[in-house]
C-alpha cells in the first residue's frame, strides 16, 4: 500500500463495543489509523506501546480541530481493548483485528503475526495522503498534528 492509494474499506468493533466502518467518513472527517503490535506487549523493552498511546493523546484535541478521526487498530480482542482504554484513559477508539485483516492489508504483521508499527492518514476523499512506518513514539503525536494542519 502506498500514498496515494485508495483506502480499503474496513468494519472492526471497537473497545465500546460499536462497530466502526471506515467508508462512513468519506466525504465527512479525515481518518487517521494508528497500527500497533499489542497492548500489553511486555517483551518490548522500551515500552513503546505505552509512550505512543501518551503522544498521540496528548496530541489527540488537536487532531479533532482538524476535522479528523484517530482509531487505534491491533490484533487484540474487544475485552482487551476495552481494559487497556480505561486503564490508561484514552480518549480515542481502539479497534480489535482479531482476524488481522485489517492489519495485513495495511501495515502488514511482523513474524510474530502482529500488525507492525504505522500510521495512515486517509482524506476525506478516502486516498492514503501519508503513510509513517520508522514511528518516533514520542513525537509521533506532533506529527500526526502538523501532517494535518498541512492540508487544511
Amino acid at each position: 500500500m502506498q500514498e496515494g492509494d485508495e483506502a480499503p474499506d474496513f468494519i472492526l468493533t471497537g473497545n465500546d463495543g460499536n462497530t466502526v466502518r471506515l467508508s462512513s467518513y468519506k466525504g465527512q472527517k479525515n481518518v487517521v489509523l494508528c497500527f500497533y503490535p499489542k497492548n500489553h506487549l511486555f517483551a518490548c523493552p522500551s515500552n513503546k506501546v505505552f509512550k505512543m498511546a501518551e503522544s498521540i493523546i496528548s496530541a489527540h484535541p488537536q487532531i479533532l480541530e482538524t476535522e479528523s478521526i484517530l482509531f487505534a487498530i491491533s490484533i487484540d480482542t474487544i475485552r482487551d481493548q476495552k481494559k487497556f482504554v480505561e486503564e490508561y484513559s484514552i480518549p480515542y477508539l481502539h479497534l480489535s483485528d482479531i482476524a488481522k485483516n485489517t492489519c495485513k492489508a495495511y501495515s502488514g504483521l511482523n513474524l510474530a503475526g502482529l500488525a507492525k508499527r504505522s500510521t495512515f492518514i486517509i482524506n476525506k476523499e478516502g486516498k492514503i495522503v501519508k503513510i509513517f512506518r520508522n514511528i518516533n513514539v514520542e513525537s509521533h503525536g506532533q506529527e500526526i498534528i502538523n501532517h494535518l494542519k498541512s492540508m487544511i
